[in-house]
């Protein structure tokens, strides 16, 4: 026998566990200590000085690996073969088939242990309805589908429109059949007439959007079936798409959103010897740039006189949405809290700033609108430990050089938590706490240095942003 069968890996195995245990043994004796001399351990069993045994579960453990090695290819052959050839003849069966079948094999059995023809009569009728069935479902479908959505990304209340070419493309007439086409949980069921070889069906179907979410459309699948429908055959024509049914923004405005506006940038304390927003003028120092040197102060004081600048920044948004359910009365107020972090969003990328948003599962992808409402799609609120005023604390480390602060929460955050939460970001930045309310009157207050804005309609947003920015 090679060294590499299963037996002798197995062996190996089992007496590196006893080497390592050995080892450990030894390693707790005291020095001066022989085996031989070792007194009994509490709990131990055997009579002193014995050697210690190898523990059952050390060498079932090594067993089971060993065995799991060895099988592991044999049962991947299995699984494949299971899924290739087994799996489908069995997926073909439908519930009421299985139903069927097992009541034949029963009533056949009970036939020929008691003798009843009547239950015989039964069985077969029942196998002679499978074979029946089989004649409605075998043989090749030559189709070639094409699935378009004119759209697959639209706004919550907007329809999405698709449509379903189906040709055939086979030698032949194909016998009437239904497609299948999978939205989200329900399917939607399309009948083919009998078709003529090179003939085209085409058939439009609406998608209703109520709420935000991501719907997979498709695969569009033909069904074959007999008319009991004891056999069912799928077959796929094409790989699903998804359906992004993005928050209802609002397009806020210049006007509305002044105050990230900073066509020149917005000027900080810090001195630059370049940029763009003048600050005064004073000696030249070896090494400055001449391009900045003021001539004409230069020749009223007979001296060089060079620019100063003070440095700017670029408008950077950071925005806080709370994810935390517990913080909402309701899911439109929650689905509302969404909208407007998303049009505050949107609004920056348009005006090309820098944009972070940030909700307790981490932050959202901002490189494009695009992008943007496809991660708000992809938001799932769930009620959590950290709060706004944790979310805030971590924008606050994660965006530290931002220049404007929205925090977007629910109504059940309390002033006191708004006082906290803007207690975190940094002196100089500029803060806003928009609170969703669904049917409150739009309105503006303060909080120390924190602008509160209440939002109960998201038409109300851009006018409580023009207060802000009043």
């Amino acid at each position: 026998m090679s060294s590499s069968t299963p037996l002798n890996r197995a062996a190996d195995s089992i007496k590196h566990a006893a080497s390592a245990l050995g080892g450990k043994i030894r390693a707790t004796r005291g020095p001066g200590k022989r085996p031989g001399k070792r007194g009994k351990r509490p709990g131990a069993t055997g009579k002193p000085g014995t050697p210690s045994k190898l523990h059952p579960a050390a060498v079932w453990a090594e067993a089971a690996g060993t065995a799991g090695e060895f099988l592991s290819p044999a049962w991947a052959k299995v699984r494949a073969a299971w899924l290739r050839f087994v799996w489908p003849v069995l997926s073909v069966v439908s519930l009421l088939g299985w139903v069927v079948l097992a009541a034949a094999i029963g009533l056949w059995w009970a036939g020929q242990a008691w003798g009843w023809q009547e239950a015989k009569s039964a069985a077969m009728v029942a196998f002679l309805l499978f074979l029946l069935a089989i004649g409605f479902i075998v043989g090749r479908s030559a189709y070639g589908v094409v699935l378009d959505l004119a759209r697959t990304r639209v706004a919550v209340g907007d329809d999405a429109v698709g449509s379903i070419a189906v040709s055939n493309v086979s030698t032949r007439p194909l016998l009437p059949a239904a497609l299948e086409l999978p939205v989200g949980s329900n399917t939607a069921v399309f009948h083919l007439p009998r078709m003529k070889p090179a003939q085209v069906h085409e058939d439009l179907f609406t998608i209703p959007t109520a709420r935000r979410a991501v719907i997979v459309v498709g695969p569009v699948r033909s069904v074959r079936a007999d008319p009991l429908h004891l056999l069912r055959r799928r077959v796929m024509w094409t790989e699903p798409v998804d359906l992004y049914v993005h928050p209802r923004t609002v397009s806020l405005g210049s006007s509305a959103a002044g105050f990230i506006r900073d066509l020149e940038g917005m000027p900080t304390t810090e001195l630059s010897s370049a940029d763009v927003s003048f600050h005064a003028l004073r000696d030249y120092v070896p090494g400055d740039d001449r391009r900045h040197i003021h001539w004409k102060t230069t020749a009223r004081t007979n001296k060089l006189m060079v620019r100063q600048f003070e440095e700017t920044r670029r408008a950077h948004l950071a925005i806080s949405l709370s994810i935390n359910t517990d913080e909402y009365d309701s899911e439109p107020e929650f689905e509302l809290a969404i909208s407007v972090a998303a049009s505050i969003g949107r609004q920056a990328i348009r005006e090309q700033r820098d944009l972070d948003v940030l909700t307790q599962k981490g932050p959202l992808r901002c490189e494009t609108g695009r992008n943007l409402l496809d991660d708000t799609t992809r938001i799932v609120g769930a009620p959590m430990r950290k709060t706004a005023v944790d979310l805030a604390r971590t924008l606050s480390d994660t965006v530290p050089n931002a220049s404007v602060v929205f925090f977007v929460v629910g109504s059940h955050v309390t002033a006191t938590q708004l006082r906290t939460a803007s207690a975190s970001v940094p002196p100089g930045v500029r803060s806003l706490a928009v609170r969703v309310q669904p049917g409150a009157a739009p309105s503006r207050a303060n909080i120390a240095d924190l602008t509160v804005l209440t939002v109960g309609d998201l038409d109300d947003l851009a006018i409580v942003l023009r207060k802000a920015a009043a």
